[in-house]
């Protein structure tokens, strides 16, 4: 099939995430993908910046992920998991229980599902030890969960990509954005201090909802979706102590910083703290399969008993198999230095959009760079700016920014925050 039939043909049947039919913002069709690269149709060679949304941790076409999803497929390519199990979903188990410090691993097929999970879990546990009138869960605005319905209810219901439906969610208790400043800036060496009176609004709305709060979710440390903000663990760490003072769970979602992203192995680990449930998805298969997995402490899976969550392709061999892969892989490579320089060549490449017009903040954690601007970006004329210097990038809202794979080079980094910055200019 050719170009310009793959792309009529998508036109006419094919509904994008978070687009109308047809997608106002063109679609250009990808022929191959290679090591931090992806070939379109056309022939162009783009570096990938987003890392197909933050999960191509290693690259594409990986010789190790390939032979993974190849053996398997020889033993069987799917089975069901109730009443069955099978070597590779035991072994991820294993791993991710060893990884977390959380005894008890429920494997969903993408991330709204493992956060689903978590909520049932949570609501779960309350009404089976004897606190059934606790149906609500805390979180703050400015967060991002998912796009089913369990996990839209915490995403922030004003400015949040799920307003429409607000009135259809169930209501919970949402706190302020956290304040931001944590991680690092062109330029700025000191790192922000956690605010004493924020710390207090925390204290305050936990005391006086805990009589109907089955949990506290949040994403640890870094805002994904919801705004690629950076706030300090402080917040997390006195979260943490919060949960335990009033008897409350505690739920990270780790989806998207999960797997070193951050520049520690987890979010919660900038806090030192461990939650009750985990989510966690995204790099879990180094972008090969859709795979998550909702993580909890023995105690709450001994509170809960049955589970009453059962995905069809839950545990599939192949998506197993690659996780396993992936893992290891994850655990050779010198992931922590490859983060930090990422991290040192964004803080580089970035520092001249500081200073632009339409540019409100510049800030880099990990292997995650953004330029915010003042206004909501135009998705269509950005992505031409950086196609034109050879890099895919996925903006919205009032983000210009990268999570790219840990397996780029200096020079495609270099790549990816040349295009950055003159999408910046271009405002």
């Amino acid at each position: 099939m050719n170009d310009g039939d793959i792309l009529r043909l998508d036109e006419d049947h094919v509904w994008h995430p978070y687009a109308a039919v047809p997608s106002t913002v063109p679609v250009h069709a990808v022929r191959r993908a290679e090591g931090v690269r992806l070939t379109l149709a056309d022939g162009r060679e783009l570096v990938d910046g987003m890392s197909s949304w933050w999960a191509a941790i290693h690259g594409y076409n990986h010789p190790r992920l390939n032979a993974a999803v190849r053996d398997q497929l020889d033993d069987m390519a799917h089975v069901m998991f109730g009443g069955l199990t099978h070597e590779p979903a035991v072994r991820l188990a294993g791993t991710l229980a060893r990884m977390t410090g959380l005894d008890r691993v429920f494997l969903a097929d993408s991330g709204s599902v493992a956060v689903e999970v978590a909520i049932k879990m949570a609501f779960q546990y309350a009404a089976a030890t004897g606190r059934a009138g606790r149906s609500k869960l805390l979180t703050v605005r400015g967060g991002y969960h998912g796009d089913t319905f369990g996990a839209m209810s915490v995403c922030d219901p004003v400015n949040g990509m799920h307003h429409l439906f607000s009135g259809l969610l169930p209501q919970h208790v949402f706190a302020p954005i956290p304040p931001g400043g944590y991680g690092s800036r062109p330029g700025e060496a000191v790192e922000a201090r956690p605010d004493a009176a924020y710390l207090g609004e925390l204290e305050a709305l936990v005391a006086a909802h805990a009589h109907e709060l089955a949990a506290i979710i949040v994403e640890p440390v870094v805002q994904g979706a919801g705004g690629m903000r950076f706030y300090h663990p402080a917040y997390l760490r006195r979260l943490r102590e919060l949960a335990d003072e009033h008897d409350v769970l505690l739920i990270a979602d780790e989806i998207a910083t999960g797997f070193g992203r951050t520049g520690e192995m987890f979010g919660c680990d900038h806090a030192g703290i461990r939650p009750d449930i985990m989510c966690v998805g995204k790099a879990l298969t180094g972008g090969y399969m859709t795979l998550a997995a909702t993580l909890s402490t023995r105690e709450v899976a001994d509170g809960i008993g049955v589970l009453m969550h059962g995905p069809t392709y839950m545990g599939n061999p192949l998506a197993t198999a690659v996780a396993n892969a992936s893992l290891e892989l994850l655990a050779e490579r010198p992931w922590r230095e490859e983060v930090k320089q990422i991290e040192a060549a964004l803080l580089d490449g970035l520092a001249e959009a500081v200073h632009m017009p339409g540019v409100q903040d510049v800030r880099v954690l990990g292997a995650i760079g953004v330029i915010e601007t003042i206004e909501p970006v135009d998705v269509a004329k950005i992505q031409d700016v950086v196609m034109g210097h050879d890099v895919w990038l996925r903006p919205f809202g009032r983000l210009i920014y990268t999570m790219p794979p840990y397996a780029c080079r200096p020079e495609e980094i270099a790549m990816i925050t040349r295009a950055m910055v003159a999408a910046a200019a271009s405002l």
